[in-house]
């Protein structure tokens, strides 16, 4: 069975959020300085909007963007394998290359992406992630961005879903842990 919306609890407001991501920008935009050429890649559906609102705090006159898919689940939970649902468009060699993420959870899907992009000889491969959930972290992987770290919740909001829905909310909410104690099997993202 899956949670209601009334199941969910804020967790960061869209005023906490935007205020991230400007900071956030204000770092990438300082280590861009002296790039002239750079990618900045969303990973499709969820990176969306947080991508959307990155591009906007970073210098207009070095960066181009791209999008790929990767899937690693069916239904809720993880097959153990990741594959490209879609690839980038454009080639990255010799171009400065940043990876936006929605959140990082087990690592997997996002070390089977830097492992997949480094043989196309980018000249750097930094990632930027909204959300960090060490508790679930299977693999280390090296964030060079994030917002915010989070504790062992399912989220939804401001590009994460339940099915689909909740992607276009402001704000992100967590599931309130007396429920999500109670679910089996336990929603999960398909995320990295």
């Amino acid at each position: 069975m899956l949670p209601a919306f009334e199941d969910f609890e804020p967790l960061f407001t869209a005023e906490e959020i935007q205020r991230r991501v400007a900071e956030m920008g204000r770092e990438i935009t300082r280590d861009l300085e002296g790039c002239d050429d750079v990618v900045v890649v969303g990973v499709l559906k969820g990176a969306v909007v947080f991508m959307a609102d990155l591009i906007r705090h970073l210098p207009q006159d070095v960066v181009s963007c791209d999008f790929l898919r990767l899937s690693s689940y069916e239904g809720t939970q993880s097959s153990g394998s990741v594959r490209f649902d879609f690839d980038l468009t454009q080639p990255i060699q010799g171009k400065d290359v940043l990876i936006v993420e929605d959140i990082i959870d087990t690592g997997l899907s996002m070390s089977f992406l830097l492992e997949a992009l480094k043989p196309r000889s980018p000249k750097s491969l930094k990632i930027a992630t909204l959300l960090h959930k060490p508790a679930r972290q299977q693999r280390e992987v090296q964030i060079g961005y994030l917002g915010f770290t989070i504790p062992d919740r399912f989220v939804i909001g401001y590009g994460l879903d339940l099915e689909g829905k909740y992607r276009n909310l402001e704000y992100i909410a967590a599931l309130r842990p007396e429920v999500q104690a109670k679910l089996t099997p336990r929603p999960e993202h398909d995320y990295g």
